[in-house]
């Protein structure tokens, strides 16, 4: 089960495991930030890890892996677009910018993968950094707390619907 991994994973790197899950996401490594604050909040929930440390490091990985993609995308603008231009997550995430704009940085974040392009593109379109973090950054902590409390109050029956799924 998800919460046995993540137990062992806290034994072995305590509370960061939570910092690492949200922010190596945009670089690729596979975990499902969902599943993972679900089971984090089930967790601290039963009383075996603390729950505020938990929702700290979960909020503060998101928040660095935003901060990271957007000045990736103003720092190394052309070159990225040239790269990603055919990424189907890049495109969707670009399109989704230009159609719905700031309401865009509030939206992609229950998109998953989009919640790590969007940043980049944001950073690309030269969006100024205050307005990205005010949106972006109220955003991931409303994004954060609905998850929290979800898994808090249904995380269980939430699991047990995943876990009946065949993979």
């Amino acid at each position: 089960m998800v919460s046995n991994t993540i137990l062992e994973l806290l034994h072995q790197h305590g509370y960061l495991i939570f910092y690492f899950a949200f922010s190596l996401g945009p670089f690729g490594i596979p975990i499902p930030n969902e599943i993972t604050i679900i089971s984090g909040a089930i967790l601290s929930h039963m009383g075996v890890i603390h729950s505020w440390i938990t929702y700290f490091c979960i909020l503060s990985g998101l928040l660095t892996a935003m901060t990271v993609a957007y000045f990736a995308g103003k720092l190394f603008g052309p070159k990225i677009q040239h790269r990603l231009q055919h990424n189907k997550h890049f495109i969707k995430a670009e399109l989704i910018l230009n159609t719905r704009g700031n309401w865009a940085m509030c939206i992609a974040l229950f998109i998953p993968i989009v919640r790590y392009a969007l940043p980049l593109v944001i950073g690309l379109s030269g969006v100024h950094f205050r307005k990205f973090a005010l949106i972006s950054y109220s955003s991931a902590l409303f994004w954060t707390i609905t998850y929290f409390i979800a898994g808090t109050y249904f995380g269980n029956s939430i699991l047990s619907a995943l876990h009946s799924f065949q993979f």
